[in-house]
């Protein structure tokens, strides 16, 4: 994906890509209003992706992943047309949890309709301890793994776990997540039995205090129950405080790597 980022640039070819990363704030604001100057499709994955280039109103151009509903592919497992939308709701879950975990996301129209837009995080070049760290037990990691137990994220592939030039973690490919039915594909495994960390027990429990505006938040991407089953899902992991085990039947994601 970088090699197709390279390619694009702003309709004269005058303005180059700004490296600086963005704060929040910003970030969605860019999003929401920066026009498209340049769109390249990504050519690998079941589903059309775009990497693009944004001209923002200040005249500087970001990158971000344009995901249009036009372009996903049926599934008998998800309701049609429903995952950028997904996109976004675990974009907004992780904010009000306060983990920060998946980039700014939002809806927007694009070249080929409606469809998620999310801002590029530029990832740390793999090198001899990557594999390692992904293996390991770093406080960012078990963030992402109790995040994917609470979403029921269906296609955690280490393709989609990510860290930026700081260090930061960061977790991309949301589409396949909230659903009813027990879902869960993961290739990080290292906290399967093991306690939740009590400070990650005490989001979740902010988080279920606010229930009703978590709901108020999801509601324009998610149905009623899809919500109601994520909630429940979180206070069993409370109530339990441990990690369930895993089956290596059915918790492995397809195409694992």
């Amino acid at each position: 994906m970088p090699n197709l980022f390279l390619q694009l640039s702003s309709d004269d070819g005058s303005t180059p890509v700004s490296t600086q990363p963005l704060a929040e704030g910003p970030a969605l604001l860019m999003l929401q209003t920066a026009s498209f100057a340049g769109v390249e499709l990504v050519p690998w994955g079941s589903n059309y992706t775009f990497a693009v280039a944004l001209a923002a109103p200040d005249e500087s151009t970001h990158l971000a992943i344009y995901k249009p509903r036009a372009g996903e592919a049926p599934l008998w497992d998800f309701p049609e047309g429903t995952l950028y939308k997904r996109e976004v709701a675990a974009y907004l879950l992780s904010r009000q949890l306060g983990w920060d975990l998946v980039p700014p996301t939002v809806v927007r129209e694009g070249p080929h309709g409606v469809g998620s837009l999310q801002l590029y995080v530029q990832p740390m070049e793999d090198d001899a301890e990557t594999a390692r760290f992904w293996r390991g037990t770093d406080p960012q990691i078990e963030k992402m793994v109790l995040f994917d137990h609470i979403t029921n994220n269906a296609d955690r592939k280490i393709g989609h776990c990510l860290r930026d030039a700081t260090g930061k973690v960061w977790g991309i490919d949301q589409g396949l997540t909230f659903n009813i039915e027990p879902k869960l594909r993961t290739v990080l495994w290292q906290y399967r039995g093991e306690p939740i960390a009590e400070p990650l027990k005490e989001d979740l429990a902010a988080m279920l205090d606010v229930a009703p505006v978590v709901h108020q938040q999801l509601a324009p991407y998610l149905e009623p129950q899809e919500i109601d089953v994520m909630l429940e899902r979180a206070r069993r992991l409370l109530d339990h405080g441990a990690y369930p085990m895993l089956d290596p039947r059915r918790n492995v994601p397809y195409g694992w790597w």
